[in-house]
């Protein structure tokens, strides 16, 4: 096929042959009928959505993981149709420096100064849609956006555990603190990814609980622990620990030297039980207790299966029913998810 054949497809100013259709779906991993879907698909505009590792990051990548995102409100949107899900709760901190932000939603979401035992489940509960990416996206770190008013986040799954709690938290910086140029599109800089880190570590990490629990020598011996107690990297919890001025700069130089000698920033050591959406895994066992598989889900909304599995953390291998079932749940059955 031609270039132009295909740039006139997706114009709609020609439409291929049934032939050409079968083997373009084929080849595309999509039922036939997605391309007759009534309406239009959700778009992300260009600057809509907040990117990470902007410079390993091809166009095709980015194209994907925004496809991706546009197939994920429409799963969100047979869910909400079917389940009562929590509603977003984010309060706008943009006028807050990373530290204070970080600080004050603890404060407000009544989680003092503790770890965060799951990320996920937190953004979660707070009513943000959390999907994972496609293999196919794996050099986005992770990305979110808001869609007719939802924040979204998408995180990388073939990232360690601890690399994707830091993720979550740092697109959460994003949704707090730069909810103006998100809703309104406005282009996305390193000084505004470096903001969203440190409201990162400052979230997983707070001041007081770390500097409260020093230890009594920095050494990658005692930080193993306390990289445990806090559920995040050996690269971030030292890094966090010079940033609040505690070590010097000589001997922070020295544990990022042996993090990397040892291979810790490739391979996190003692690796944690990475974490999964406790809103998709309660979905899809209701689903399942009704006799509803995932091919059926994936019928209603004209996708592949391997859509849905891709954008759920591969929950979905887990319903096993398959078949010609309807996948209709009448809305005044539709239960009231309880996220904790």
């Amino acid at each position: 096929m031609t270039s132009r054949s295909i740039q006139n497809y997706e114009a709609g100013t020609s439409t291929p042959e049934p032939e050409t259709l079968a083997k373009m779906a084929k080849l595309l991993n999509f039922p036939q009928q997605f391309f007759f879907i009534e309406g239009k698909m959700p778009t992300i505009g260009e600057h809509a959505a907040s990117f990470r590792s902007l410079s390993k990051m091809t166009d095709a990548m980015k194209s994907c993981a925004l496809s991706a995102g546009a197939i994920a409100f429409k799963i969100n949107e047979w869910m909400e149709e079917r389940f009562n899900l929590p509603q977003a709760d984010l309060p706008d901190l943009s006028d807050l420096s990373p530290e204070d932000a970080a600080a004050t939603l603890r404060r407000m979401w009544g989680l003092g100064s503790a770890p965060i035992p799951n990320v996920i489940h937190l953004l979660e509960s707070r009513g943000i849609r959390v999907f994972s990416l496609a293999e196919e996206a794996r050099e986005v770190d992770a990305f979110c956006t808001w869609y007719e008013g939802r924040p979204f986040v998408f995180l990388n799954t073939m990232k360690s555990a601890e690399r994707s709690r830091f993720d979550a938290a740092h697109e959460l910086g994003h949704l707090v603190r730069d909810v103006y140029s998100m809703q309104h599109g406005e282009p996305h800089g390193p000084e505004m990814e470096r903001q969203a880190d440190a409201f990162a570590s400052a979230f997983l990490m707070p001041r007081e609980s770390v500097i409260t629990n020093r230890p009594p020598a920095f050494t990658i011996k005692y930080l193993m622990k306390l990289k445990h107690y806090w559920g995040v990297s050996l690269a971030a919890l030292a890094y966090r620990y010079n940033a609040l001025g505690q070590i010097t700069e000589w001997t922070y130089r020295n544990l990022c030297i042996e993090i990397a000698k040892n291979g810790y920033r490739t391979n996190e050591p003692e690796p944690m039980e990475r974490e999964g959406s406790q809103l998709l895994t309660k979905v899809l066992d209701y689903l399942q207790s009704r006799k509803l598989g995932r091919s059926a889900i994936a019928k209603n909304l004209c996708i592949s299966v391997d859509e849905i599995n891709a954008l759920t953390f591969k929950l979905t291998r887990l319903s096993v029913v398959t078949g010609d079932v309807s996948p209709e749940i009448p809305s005044r059955q539709s239960p009231k998810l309880r996220l904790v």
